[in-house]
């Protein structure tokens, strides 16, 4: 039922339309995909890599599949930026009326790239909600324009809302994105949880009676709203606080960086760690470590510039592109590794290794175990 009503009343699709989201089996946009049948769209499936044997093979199957409407994630789009891949400019995407954005995030440079190099005609529809849930709260409608770096709309019988801390509903500022009446979708019970404490726990522990999502949302006057990452992984320094995603958009901004995480170990220590990812022919040294501490303090603010910057090989990310935040303050702090991420769930299950080693050295007391 959800998926009938986003694919009909918010993409638009119909029996004239090819839809297709790049998602592995293992990514709720799986489903969502499949979903398109209901609305009599042929659906585009692919099996492999979005980057082999380069980042224009998604837009060129595009091209040969006649597509008219392409999902896929915002690490996705953002990589083909930094790639310098003009996808207009290696494929016909003519036909592409609607583009799908989710797994993170877009930031407003992503929106100008991709009607800059992919269509300047294409509706650019950046959607979020969420895996347990199995489809999206907010994203957009054929009806309301898109602004960018926002998602446009609340989707159609989703009550949602950014709380303050005290439960009020809130707007022009920052707060938790929250459910306040039941959807279709939403699951009634955990398996192997009897007496419902862990969903509870889950979903109605800070806010009782409303659906607590973990996401960092500000809705505008206008009911357009723009996702800042999530709420358990957010940096607050000084009582200065601040989603991910605005970090992210910050370091990743700058071309030697390829990818990055960032944690605050809010505990005894109150220190900020990033890690980044550097390009073949980079390497974190003084300049570019200057480079990023300079670009946060500008653009966000002195509390936000890391205690430490570290570079490691590859950022951990799941199969459907999310970076593990959560999962990697939780490794640093000390809890076990197969407790706090699965390996089967990570596009490398390597990816892990360094932050293991990070936890065991600052076991042991040393302060840069990468160095």
């Amino acid at each position: 039922l959800e998926h009938l009503k986003i694919h009909a009343l918010h993409h638009d699709l119909g029996p004239s339309d090819r839809f297709f989201w790049f998602s592995t089996t293992g990514w709720m946009m799986w489903n969502y995909l499949v979903s398109g049948l209901a609305v009599d769209a042929t659906i585009v499936l692919y099996d492999g890599s979005p980057a082999h044997p380069n980042l224009g093979a998604l837009w060129r199957l595009a091209d040969e599949e006649r597509v008219t409407y392409f999902g896929t994630s915002a690490p996705y789009l953002m990589a083909c930026h930094k790639a310098g891949l003009r996808p207009g400019d290696v494929a016909d995407l003519s036909r592409i009326r609607g583009i799908g954005s989710t797994g993170a995030p877009l930031p407003a440079e992503g929106f100008r790239y991709v009607y800059d190099a992919i269509s300047p005609t294409a509706h650019l529809q950046s959607v979020s909600g969420g895996t347990d849930v199995c489809t999206a709260f907010v994203g957009a409608s054929p009806l309301v324009p898109v602004w960018e770096g926002e998602l446009s709309c609340r989707h159609l019988g989703c009550a949602v809302e950014a709380f303050s801390p005290a439960g009020t509903s809130i707007t022009g500022e920052q707060g938790e994105l929250v459910i306040t009446a039941p959807m279709p979708s939403m699951p009634v019970s955990f398996w192997d949880d009897p007496t419902g404490e862990r969903y509870r726990a889950a979903y109605f522990e800070e806010f009782p009676g409303v659906w607590r999502h973990g996401d960092w949302i500000t809705f505008t006057e206008r009911g357009s709203c723009v996702i800042t990452g999530r709420s358990d992984a957010t940096l607050n320094r000084g009582g200065v606080r601040i989603g991910t995603a605005e970090f992210y958009s910050v370091v990743e901004s700058i071309p030697e960086v390829v990818d990055s995480l960032v944690i605050h170990l809010d505990h005894d220590d109150d220190r900020l760690l990033l890690f980044v990812a550097v390009a073949p022919d980079a390497a974190l040294d003084d300049d570019l470590r200057t480079r990023i501490v300079h670009d946060l303090r500008a653009n966000l603010s002195p509390r936000h510039v890391p205690d430490e910057i570290v570079q490691v090989a590859v950022i951990p990310r799941t199969l459907s592109g999310k970076k593990l935040e959560v999962p990697v303050k939780r490794i640093i702090t000390g809890t076990p590794p197969g407790v706090a991420a699965s390996r089967g769930s990570l596009a490398d299950p390597t990816s892990l290794d360094p932050f293991i080693d990070l936890a065991r050295a600052s076991s042991a007391g040393r302060l840069r175990p990468f160095e």
